[in-house]
């Protein structure tokens, strides 16, 4: 509940009251007093700051970098109290809307408050340009793999990928032989994640092609910001966020099948008031304008999905299904479900029904698929990957197994198809006992795990308390395929808050900043020396 002067604060956010400090501006000269009162601020709002590894906001001389000294300045303007009031408030917003995630197995609760983090990271427009081309470029080559897959399996006939590898992955769904999707698209929507190593090169750290979450907090972290910091917007030309709504739902329509006409009705399938990402689900569907739907609301009839309404049954044509494939329908996959709709399936494969992702997607974000996806993009594309992967250990081959075995300290093991930061071992901070225990399962079943070296992820300050210090981060760019390919400005940033921790996850404790792509125009005035 929130009461008295911060309820007042929040109204006054809210209603565009709250008061911004302009002390300190770019191109602004400081008197001498002033100037002494910035260093001051300076050195305890950074007061212990180190880098480790490749530091997003500072040099190797611990100088900011050119395309974050405005925001450098107006963080050593605003000082350290007022840094953490104006956190606070965010916070307050955050749990005032009910923008909240679901942690499983926690004693503190079930549902809370993603941690969010007020120190946007900043990627430049000509950093943006090749992640972009990057990103696109994998996600034409995973598509083509997974209808290659399910229908002429030339990639397999040609050995460029183990046969028993695919057919042997917990995402390969071989009820999806031969079924066509509309356009041959299979993953509409894919959050790949990236990292930056110790140089600040971009690497791909895994994809997720079947139900990426995150994108709301993306949204929100953007109008958070907005409110509360104002100010440190001020001096940056911006990509903006807001229009991945609107170009969601054009990628769903462009899912329908060919008998809906030119009007589909879309819909968003949700597991659940309980589901981790149910804010998400319905945070979506409203900005979208269309129903947010459970599998009870749902009806096989006459070779279609219709919805329940208050004015009867409605065909429904895509759904953006937020469901994992085990459990969308009872009759073809788990026959226990009671999260999807009988009959689904059969109205999917006689294309009567469009579902965002496609059946079976899962195959290509399997982790032990991914030390192929740059063979994917040479034999589909005929290009070389413009992003790099990780460097990749597989124990199914017995030379990489016995250095994995060997070198468990160094390394960080994955479960293949686990996520969310679950059935993972991070090497050197990991105890004798569990380097055995991994050893045991790797033995037992080497196609389940690969192994990957413990890379530095790079570091971005973050708020702790009234102090800034260097906490790791990811990014988790969100891609949509419809008529046209298409990247959200920045992604998700995700900060491993706990100090010197490596996992970023939300299910694990990790907090999330906004991400800002400064347009061409700022970049040219940086490398100008202009402002």
């Amino acid at each position: 509940m929130i009461e008295g002067t911060d309820r007042n604060l929040l109204i006054q956010i809210e209603e565009g009251l709250w008061p911004v400090d302009r002390r300190g501006g770019p191109g602004k000269p400081h008197s001498g007093g002033l100037r002494l009162e910035l260093e001051s601020i300076r050195s305890s709002l950074f007061e212990g700051y180190t880098r480790r590894g490749f530091d997003e906001m500072f040099d190797e001389a611990d100088r900011p970098r050119p395309h974050y000294a405005r925001l450098y300045d107006r963080l050593v303007a605003m000082g350290g109290e007022e840094l953490s009031r104006r956190h606070r408030l965010s916070d307050l917003i955050l749990r005032h809307q009910g923008i909240t995630f679901t942690v499983y197995g926690r004693d503190q609760g079930v549902e809370r408050i993603i941690p969010f983090d007020p120190i946007p990271r900043l990627v430049t427009a000509s950093e943006w340009e090749k992640i972009e081309r990057g990103l696109k470029q994998r996600l034409r080559a995973l598509n083509a793999f997974v209808h290659d897959v399910y229908h002429d399996r030339k990639i397999l006939r040609d050995r460029v990928i183990p046969p028993d590898l695919v057919l042997g992955a917990s995402g390969y769904r071989r009820e999806c032989l031969g079924v066509r999707v509309a356009h041959d698209i299979y993953i509409h929507i894919c959050g790949i994640d990236l990292i930056r190593d110790e140089t600040g090169e971009y690497l791909v750290l895994e994809d997720n092609g079947r139900t990426p979450s995150g994108v709301s907090y993306v949204l929100k972290n953007r109008q958070v910001m907005k409110q509360v910091f104002p100010v440190l917007f001020e001096t940056y030309a911006i990509r903006p966020v807001d229009d991945y709504p609107a170009d969601l739902l054009a990628t769903l329509r462009f899912a329908a099948p060919p008998s809906c006409g030119d009007d589909p009705c879309v819909a968003v399938l949700t597991p659940g008031l309980y589901n981790s990402a149910y804010f998400e689900h319905g945070y979506l569907a409203r900005r979208m304008g269309v129903e947010l739907v459970e599998g009870r609301d749902l009806f096989f009839d006459r070779g279609q999905i219709f919805m329940r309404t208050t004015r009867g049954p409605r065909r429904v044509d895509v759904l953006y299904r937020r469901i994992d494939d085990d459990y969308l329908d009872p009759l073809v996959f788990r026959p226990d479900s009671q999260l999807g709709v009988p009959g689904l399936f059969a109205a999917y494969r006689g294309r009567q029904l469009g579902l965002a992702n496609a059946i079976g997607t899962g195959v290509a974000d399997d982790k032990a698929i991914y030390p192929y996806v740059p063979a994917m993009i040479r034999y589909y594309l005929g290009e070389e990957p413009i992003l790099r992967n990780v460097e990749t250990f597989r124990p199914l081959i017995p030379s990489e197994r016995a250095y994995i075995l060997a070198h468990l300290e160094q390394l960080v093991v994955k479960a293949v198809d686990a996520s969310g930061g679950y059935g993972m071992l991070i090497g050197p901070v990991s105890t004798r006992t569990q380097r055995e225990e991994f050893a045991r399962r790797i033995e037992a079943n080497p196609r389940g795990y690969i192994a990957q070296p413990t890379i530095c992820l790079s570091q971005h300050p973050t708020l702790i308390d009234d102090r800034i210090e260097g906490r790791h981060v990811d990014l988790r760019p969100f891609v949509l395929c419809g008529r046209e390919i298409k990247v959200l400005p920045g992604g998700l940033t995700r900060v491993a808050l706990p100090r010197g921790s490596l996992v970023v996850n939300s299910s694990q404790g990790g907090g999330t900043k906004d991400t800002w792509v400064l347009a061409e125009l700022q970049d040219e005035l940086r490398e100008s020396g202009g402002g």
